[in-house]
């Protein structure tokens, strides 16, 4: 029998964290304060001039880094907003748009599984793969997956920190 499955020749890229915190305050930490924990050097484009990131909290928000000087780059536009299970968002920050989706599953009193699907890559050249990104290597040399595996692991500890419980 032949089959009509076809592999993805460019799959997403996926990453998971457990934060020990309930799925609203995970969820909060980060949209609300993502300027605080995420890691501006060098998962942003102006580093160390980033005077904040801002989620516009709505379907069409955008989401931005504002510099020092106040120049504003757009990282993307929100898709989907569905607090605090998950939101879909462009990403501008390839060299053609990809799409970014963070789930937030709780899976207990304070317990959360954060997710992420970056997803899209098959709208990027095997040049544009395989140019770096933040990190060495691109996509093709896994750069997106340690560098997600890195952002999730700065917002647990940020999370975990900020608890009120």
């Amino acid at each position: 029998m032949e089959s009509n499955v076809t592999a993805l020749r460019r799959p997403p890229v996926r990453q998971s964290t457990l934060v020990r915190c309930g799925r609203r305050h995970t969820f909060d930490t980060f949209v609300r304060t993502i300027g605080a924990w995420w890691p501006v050097t060098p998962f942003s484009a102006g580093q160390d001039r980033v005077r904040d990131v801002t989620f516009e909290r709505r379907v069409g928000g955008r989401v931005y880094e504002t510099w020092a000087d106040g120049t504003e780059i757009n990282w993307g536009t929100l898709l989907a907003w569905e607090p605090p299970e998950r939101f879909v968002m462009t990403w501008n920050v390839t060299s053609v748009a990809t799409e970014v989706e963070l789930t937030f599953a709780e899976l207990g009193p304070a317990l959360t599984r954060v997710a992420v699907e970056h997803r899209g890559w098959e709208k990027l050249s095997d040049e544009q793969l395989a140019r770096d990104c933040a990190l060495p290597g691109g996509y093709l040399g896994g750069a997106f997956g340690k560098g997600w595996a890195r952002i999730l692991g700065c917002l647990t500890a940020a999370a975990e920190a900020g608890d009120p419980s």
